[in-house]
């Protein structure tokens, strides 16, 4: 599903390179000859949970989100940490972030998470058979482990409390599968 690129880069400038995100401009040629200035916001893989708990409840994390100014009910997720997998990850977060060990890790799909300007890219895992392992969020987090139905999670998408991109569609995703909701 890869075409080959229309635009061409001429020239690629590193202006910031930070613990989480670096920063580039690229000049690039586009068809036709013309040229145009495309900012890029350098972030790796991510991989997000859902993790599914006695037949239809899942586990949602709740924490302050500085950019968005406001505390954010989302699915467990994190960076894929180097020489790591996006599957490890996932275990990796839903242990730190849950306190919990998946029996089975079952990956629902994946997308780019803002391709305009984003490098990022985000795999996306439901958890289950779950078993209780010791918490370790990361010193920096300050999160609380919250559980509901997956219906009522569902509720606060649609009702707006949940504004989270990849904790909707991880939903959503999740919801699919548990119902085996396909389109043929």
């Amino acid at each position: 599903m890869s075409d080959p690129s229309p635009e061409q880069v001429l020239e690629s400038r590193r202006l910031y390179e930070g613990r989480v995100v670096n920063l580039r401009v690229d000049t690039v040629e586009l068809s036709g000859g013309r040229k145009a200035t495309r900012e890029v916001v350098e972030h790796g893989e991510v991989a997000a949970v859902v993790p599914l708990v006695q037949g239809e409840d899942v586990l949602l994390v709740r924490q302050y989100r500085l950019p968005a100014g406001e505390t954010l009910l989302e699915v467990p997720a994190g960076g894929v940490d180097e020489g790591e997998t996006a599957e490890e990850a996932a275990r990796r977060e839903l242990a730190e972030e849950c306190g919990r060990r998946a029996g089975h890790l079952e990956r629902l799909g994946g997308f780019y998470v803002s391709p305009g300007f984003c490098t990022e890219y985000l795999h996306v895992f439901l958890a289950t058979g779950l078993e209780p392992v010791e918490a370790r969020p990361d010193p920096d987090e300050d999160l609380t482990v919250v559980r509901l139905s997956l219906a009522e999670a569902l509720g606060l998408v649609r009702n707006g409390e949940i504004r989270d991109g990849k904790s909707i569609i991880s939903l959503v995703w999740a919801w699919a599968k548990v119902r085996d909701f396909t389109i043929e």
